[in-house]
C-alpha cells in the first residue's frame, strides 16, 4: 500500500493531496522532493501519496508520473488495472511527467518498441523516445527557462538538468508553451539535429520535462507544479 504524509510547519491554505505513480521508476525521489516543498515555512500544506491502484487516485489534486521505462510502466499499469483510470484522471487534473512520464503524456510518440506502446496522452506534442541515445550517452548540463517559472527564468539563475536515456519533444501543437530548448552544442555527439524541446506545459495543467529534476537538490520544478495544482484547485 502507498504511504502518505502531511508535512510542514507554519503552512497556509487548504490541504493539497498530490500522488506519485509508484509502479516503476524514480518515484521515491519525487515523493521526497514534494515533501520538502511542503515542509518549507509558509508552504501550502501537502499530503503526498504513492499511487499503485485506481482507488488511490481518488481525492488527489495532482499526480506525478516519474521517469523509468515508459513501455514497462504502461504494461504494469495495464496489468494492475490502472491504465484507463490514469487516462481519465490525467484528462481532468494537473499532471507532472518527467522523462518516461513525458512520453506517457504525449499524444504522439516516435521510435517506440516494435508493436508500439500504450500512452495516456493529453499533451499535444510529438515526442521522440530515446532522442539522446542509449544509457551511455546520459549527461548533465546547465540550462535556463525562457519564462514562466519563478526562480528558473532567464534572469533568475540556471538549473542543472540530468538526461538519462531521455526523450525530447520535436513538435508541439497549439496551446503548448515551450519552457526550455536544448541547443545542438549542448547535446552529446551523434544526437539528432533540429528541434529539441526538453520542458513544456499546456493550459497550466500538464507540465513535462525530458530531464530528471528529482535527481538533483533543486526543488523549483516541484514547487512550480505545486503552484499549478493550487491554482487549478482554487479555480474548480
Amino acid at each position: 500500500m502507498g504511504g502518505s504524509d502531511g508535512v510542514g510547519p507554519q503552512q497556509t491554505g487548504p490541504l493539497l493531496r498530490i500522488g506519485v505513480l509508484a509502479l516503476q521508476g524514480a518515484f521515491a525521489e519525487h515523493v521526497s522532493h514534494l515533501k520538502r516543498v511542503g515542509a518549507a515555512p509558509g508552504a501550502v500544506p501537502l499530503e503526498v501519496c504513492e499511487v499503485r491502484t485506481p482507488q488511490q487516485l481518488e481525492g488527489l489534486d495532482g499526480l506525478v508520473l516519474p521517469g523509468g521505462e515508459s513501455t514497462t510502466m504502461a504494461l504494469v499499469a495495464a496489468r494492475n488495472g490502472i491504465l484507463e483510470p490514469l487516462k481519465a484522471y490525467c484528462a481532468s487534473h494537473p499532471v507532472f511527467g518527467t522523462c518516461a512520464g513525458l512520453i506517457m503524456l504525449s499524444e504522439r510518440v516516435l521510435h517506440t518498441k516494435e508493436g508500439g506502446q500504450s500512452v495516456l496522452g493529453g499533451l499535444d506534442v510529438t515526442a521522440s523516445r530515446n532522442f539522446f541515445g542509449t544509457q551511455l550517452k546520459s549527461f548533465e548540463t546547465a540550462m535556463t527557462v525562457a519564462k514562466g517559472i519563478p526562480g528558473l527564468g532567464a534572469d533568475e539563475g540556471e538549473f542543472r538538468a540530468m538526461f538519462i536515456r531521455a526523450p525530447a519533444i520535436v513538435d508541439v501543437g497549439d496551446g503548448v508553451e515551450v519552457l526550455a530548448l536544448l541547443p545542438e552544442e549542448q547535446r552529446p555527439q551523434g544526437c539528432p539535429t533540429g528541434t529539441c524541446i526538453v520542458a513544456a506545459q499546456q493550459a497550466d495543467k500538464i507540465l513535462v520535462t525530458a530531464f530528471h529534476p528529482e535527481l538533483t537538490s533543486d526543488l523549483r520544478w516541484h514547487q512550480h507544479f505545486v503552484d499549478m495544482v493550487a491554482k487549478h484547485t482554487k479555480a474548480t
